[in-house]
């Protein structure tokens, strides 16, 4: 079977996509058999040789003009782009800093931030076409396994469409939000994870995004009743949805 000719890059991001792929240490030899990695910072020091891909995986947010033109290339060379993660598909947690960009910028890298430029960080799909989602803050290793298998045999991976709530009820856990009282928001978010937190007494915190339909009103109500301020239901809700609860 022809080899997968693959690349992994990030943008502005924590690395936190790519990493959870290169702890799949058992299943990296398997990946190996299959994909031909063309660039891959984190794993791989090999030059990129620059030809057509047939898929990429994209880790981050846009934030600065270098990042866009690269994305843009990445678009025309591959058949298949994928975007992993939090920040890729909404900006994620980056968009969440407000006020001025520059004060913001020289607090984290000091007086070298006035020569770079950047803008507010973007989701992939505010610049190309994407053709998968993988959400997750980061995503999960199966799923990252999943997407491999699925481009080495020429397709995309079925992604739940449902929400963590389901999941949650399918492993018989207590629920947090009705029964514990606590602001959980497995209602509201894309599942995948097999409710990893909930299954550890820890409420969902929304990592991967709203599902498709989330009925917000409704979990808006429930909050509310457990004592949260208008403004804290908002903040937990657009946490990784890509806007600043901060946005008028």
């Amino acid at each position: 079977m022809k080899k997968l000719r693959l690349a992994y890059v990030r943008f502005t991001s924590c690395c936190g996509c790519q990493l959870t792929l290169l702890n799949c240490e058992e299943q990296l030899a398997a990946i190996d058999a299959v994909a031909e990695v063309v660039a891959f910072d984190m794993a791989s020091s090999r030059p990129d040789d620059g030809g057509p891909l047939d898929a990429v995986l994209v880790e981050g947010s846009i934030s600065r003009p270098e990042e866009l033109v690269e994305l843009l290339r990445l678009r025309r060379r591959a058949e298949i782009l994928v975007a992993v993660g939090a920040c890729a598909l909404t900006g994620g947690v980056n968009v969440l800093a407000h006020g001025d960009r520059i004060e913001l910028c020289e607090g984290v890298y000091g007086e070298c931030a006035r020569e770079k430029l950047t803008f507010p960080p973007q989701p992939l799909c505010r610049f190309v076409r994407v053709d998968l989602q993988v959400a997750g803050c980061p995503p999960e290793r199966s799923e990252h396994l999943q997407l491999l298998g699925a481009l080495a045999r020429g397709g995309l991976p079925a992604l739940p469409e449902y929400a963590v709530c389901m999941e949650c009820r399918q492993r018989e856990n207590l629920c947090l939000l009705l029964e514990a009282k606590q602001p959980c928001l497995g209602p509201v978010t894309r599942a995948g994870c097999n409710a990893l937190c909930p299954s550890f007494g820890a409420i969902c915190e929304g990592c991967r995004g709203p599902v498709t339909e989330a009925n917000r009103a409704e979990e808006s109500r429930l909050l509310l009743g457990l004592g949260l301020s208008e403004r804290e239901v908002r903040a937990r809700l657009e946490r990784f949805s890509g806007a600043s609860h901060e946005d008028p």
